[in-house]
């Protein structure tokens, strides 16, 4: 019995043995690896909150009131600021 798992375990050794010979290194005919470019960072914008609701927009895409105040849609500009009733 034995003898069975001893030359089970030698087989097993020949194969990884041959098949580790037959395998390039990791690094063998590869050319160097350029490092990755990085995209160029977008510039943050002001965030305005929402006077209604509090959203958080870009200062783009808010609505002003006569006041100066953000909104994040015309309905709530026409709400006016929270609290408030027009």
């Amino acid at each position: 019995m034995s003898r069975v798992v001893l030359l089970i375990l030698l087989v097993l050794a020949a194969i990884w043995w041959v098949g580790r010979r037959r395998r390039p290194p990791p690094d063998a005919g590869q050319a160097p690896v350029a490092p990755p470019v990085t995209p160029p960072v977008a510039t943050a914008k002001p965030m305005l909150r929402c006077a209604q609701c509090g959203l958080h927009l870009p200062q783009d895409d808010v609505l002003t009131d006569s006041q100066g105040l953000a909104y994040c849609s015309e309905a709530h500009r026409t709400l006016g600021p929270a609290g408030h009733s027009s």
